[in-house]
């Protein structure tokens, strides 16, 4: 197992690059805004899963495989593209519907949580950024490596958690203050759909040069 100095150098670490807002946060914050804090929290636990997949993936060899293969990374990378464009594009026709909040999310969190999770596990550079990280923290003279590999990006995981989770509650409580207006409600309506779609963009464009 990881030496307890490595286990602190890799707090800090972690701890300062995942306060950096990217767009996982900016996902989360966004629909903290459109649907509440509840539904950021559920979006976080879900790209949470989505990491734990990435990094079981990268402790057992398999997202090598994926960056290695530039029609495989190619087709995650434009699936979860399209993905982001959609809900983009759903939000934007979405009718304005004055003073009601949040009282329809309790009926959706599982499909939140799964929208979290499929944009998080469709994103082939969290799969590099795994590969590229969490080697640093690894010591075979330490111990299994496999195990290493799952304990720090199970740590790595708790801290993305709480870190989208603090996000989207500043988020959604600034919003919720807001939400009377029904001018407030079009304007953040197509606000959110246009992140969506240049989130989608972005990753559509990205290079898929490793780093």
């Amino acid at each position: 197992m990881p030496t307890w100095t490595t286990l602190s150098i890799f707090l800090l670490a972690a701890l300062g690059l995942l306060f950096i807002p990217g767009p996982a946060v900016l996902f989360v914050m966004t629909k903290s805004v459109d649907q509440g804090r509840r539904v950021g929290a559920v979006s976080s636990l879900g790209i949470g899963i989505a990491d734990l997949i990435h990094t079981t993936a990268a402790a057992f060899g398999l997202s090598a495989l994926l960056v290695t293969s530039a029609l495989a990374f190619n087709v995650v990378k434009y699936l979860g593209a399209a993905y982001l464009i959609y809900l983009g594009i759903r939000t934007l026709l979405k009718r304005d519907t004055p003073r009601q909040t949040v009282s329809e999310a309790p009926q959706s969190l599982t499909r939140l949580f799964t929208q979290g999770m499929f944009v998080e596990l469709l994103n082939p550079k969290t799969a590099l950024f795994f590969l590229a990280f969490l080697p640093q923290f690894v010591d075979p003279a330490q111990g299994n490596v496999t195990l290493q590999f799952l304990l720090l990006g199970s740590l790595y995981t708790i801290l993305g958690i709480c870190s989208l989770t603090f996000y989207g509650l500043i988020a959604g409580t600034t919003a919720a203050l807001l939400k009377r207006s029904t001018t407030f409600q079009r304007v953040q309506r197509y606000i959110t759909g246009c992140i969506y779609i240049a989130l989608g963009l972005t990753a559509a464009f990205a290079s898929t040069e490793k780093k």
